[in-house]
């Protein structure tokens, strides 16, 4: 569904732009997606909306046929978030232990207190970080919206998959411009 509106309370949740992530080999130049991200909280903090600012330390439990369940250690450094976030006392940070930012966390519990009814997601990677915290926000009520250019992958099939065939289910789409444009509309008319 293309882009529409933004809720009065409106939340950004940026996935997993942190250390260990920027040396992997994405499909689209990492920096590019930090520059909108950055575009993107600058926005929501001007408009004194919660900023959520997500990274990863572990796994959920259990099985997988890709290999096995070791207690998983990083190295020294690779779950900090990115200098460039300029973490603000203001922001929510959540480490998440699961793809989805709200599975293992109190992101729910933190938004819903704030009056958040729709979420803005960004971050690494589309098929996995990205697309289950759309769908655990989705599933749990709240409004999601998409920065599609905001977003990368490590696969360009699984990042066009989630974009054409996932997200048009669980919310609305569109550019770091729109979705400014609409906040920028939105105070206006406040």
């Amino acid at each position: 569904m293309p882009l529409t509106a933004l809720d009065p309370i409106t939340a950004l949740i940026v996935i997993d732009l942190q250390k260990g992530i920027v040396e992997y080999p994405l499909i689209h130049p990492f920096g590019d997606i930090l520059d909108r991200t950055r575009e993107l909280i600058d926005a929501f903090r001007a408009e004194s909306l919660p900023v959520v600012l997500v990274n990863v330390a572990g796994r959920a439990p259990g099985r997988t046929e890709q290999g096995p369940r070791s207690s998983q250690t990083f190295a020294e450094g690779w779950t900090e978030l990115l200098p460039a976030l300029e973490q603000q006392p203001s922001d929510i940070t959540v480490t998440k232990r699961s793809w989805g930012a709200f599975a293992t966390t109190d992101l729910e519990a933190q938004l819903r207190a704030k009056g958040v009814t729709q979420v803005v997601v960004t971050g690494v990677a589309t098929s996995v970080g990205v697309e289950a915290t759309a769908r655990q926000a989705y599933e749990q009520g709240f409004h999601v919206t998409l920065a599609l250019d905001a977003m990368t992958d490590l696969r360009e099939e699984a990042h066009e998959y989630s974009i054409h065939n996932v997200f048009p289910r669980l919310g609305e789409t569109g550019s770091t411009q729109e979705i400014i444009s609409l906040l920028n509309k939105r105070s206006t008319t406040a």
